[in-house]
């Protein structure tokens, strides 16, 4: 698979203390997103419209509610319960965080959402198009009053082969390597015999402050780092 491209590369730290690398999206791909939502959305409306047409004035004054619940709740609903995405966004691979790499949750997601109508004075989302173009971040106006980014995907923690176990901060301050390399232990570590496994895990001792590690220790560390916070 071709990677994404990037527009710029910001170093993120999650309130957990986990480096993060991620890549804003520019106003191109966004575009091609909204376009995207923009169409479904349209389409969703005729068919409501046709639906509620048939029931006379009681229809048309809830299509008009029902209009109005779409274009502001739309993209807060998928944003928030959908890893940060809306279908448009996940088209295009993209998805909203938090400044700090968290994930979105509704107040975020609301204000950003509430201040696209700013963004699109005085026509076209010029404000919005201008301030991207000035942050270095591919920030529009909403994003940064609400702490936020658009950002390319990255494979969540549900889709890297890292068994389950219950998540554990590391005990000590892991560098990008040190983390990849807990992580890269979890990947395989099924493909390893329990023996194998527990000699590679006392060879990671030092990265845990002298304390002996367990492969088990280590797949609760790894599932830590890779964004899991639940068993």
């Amino acid at each position: 698979m071709a990677a994404a491209p990037l527009d710029t590369v910001l170093h993120l730290a999650t309130p957990e203390g986990v480096p993060l690398v991620v890549s804003p999206a520019g106003p191109v791909p966004r575009l091609y997103a909204w376009t995207i939502d923009l169409l479904l959305r349209g389409l969703i409306y005729a068919l409501l419209g046709i639906a509620l047409g048939m029931a006379g004035g009681l229809g048309m004054g809830l299509l008009l509610v029902l209009l109005f619940a779409g274009e502001w709740f739309y993209p807060v609903l998928f944003e928030v319960l959908r890893h940060g995405a809306t279908p448009g966004k996940q088209m295009m691979g993209l998805r909203v965080i938090c400044d700090d790499g968290a994930p979105v949750g509704w107040h975020a997601s609301m204000i950003r959402n509430l201040l696209r109508s700013v963004d699109m004075l005085p026509i076209t989302y010029a404000f919005g198009l201008i301030s991207m173009l000035l942050s270095r971040e591919f920030k529009r106006l909403g994003d940064i009053v609400a702490g936020t980014l658009v950002v390319y995907n990255t494979p969540l923690a549900d889709d890297l082969p890292i068994p389950a176990a219950p998540p554990i901060l590391p005990p000590a301050i892991l560098d990008d390597d040190e983390q990849q390399a807990i992580v890269d232990f979890a990947t395989r570590s099924d493909d390893l015999t329990p023996e194998r496994r527990n000699e590679l895990a006392r060879l990671a001792s030092p990265l845990i402050g002298g304390r002996e590690a367990t492969a088990q220790s280590l797949l609760s560390f790894a599932n830590w780092i890779s964004g899991r916070r639940t068993p």
